[in-house]
């Protein structure tokens, strides 16, 4: 998944999106920081609302049904991820169902997950903090791997 995806999948659902929420398109508009007419335009599939306005978007209505069923409970973890090009190290705690999350590997005490939905893997550990989370499934395998032997070796030091 990369922004152009998301611009287009958030667009394509926009008016979903107001229906859930229950707004007007004024008061949408409004809510989101965009004009009526930019709206309206988006929601007929005309433009595609541009990366800031899709970020507000997710922002503000993460907890619709819509938004989560784009990118499986954690949109704004989607959102940084795509705009960071990755996250290490940004421990935060997460809330998020298993049943979005499947798991790849568990080892001393971290895990590997992918989202089924938006495809990204994140590597959390056994309290639920995110550590890591990346688009890049090799990179998040390294990543992995660098965590579980880092942690085996201070194991292993604090066995002596």
């Amino acid at each position: 998944m990369n922004r152009e995806e998301i611009i287009i999948q958030v667009s394509d659902k926009l008016r979903l999106i107001r229906t859930e929420a229950g707004y007007t398109q004024d008061k949408m508009a409004e809510i989101v920081g965009i004009s009526k007419k930019t709206l309206v335009q988006i929601e007929k599939g005309r433009v595609h609302a541009n990366w800031s306005t899709v970020v507000s978007i997710c922002a503000l209505f993460r907890e619709t049904e819509t938004v989560l069923f784009l990118f499986g409970s954690e949109p704004l973890e989607v959102l940084e991820t795509v705009a960071r090009e990755g996250i290490d190290f940004r421990k935060r705690k997460t809330f998020s169902p298993r049943v979005w999350w499947k798991q790849l590997a568990k080892k001393n005490d971290y895990i590997l997950q992918q989202n089924i939905l938006s495809k990204h893997f994140r590597i959390i550990d056994e309290k639920s903090y995110r550590i890591f989370s990346s688009f890049d499934e090799s990179y998040s395998r390294l990543r992995f791997k660098e965590l579980t032997s880092a942690k085996n070796k201070t194991k292993k030091k604090s066995e002596k």
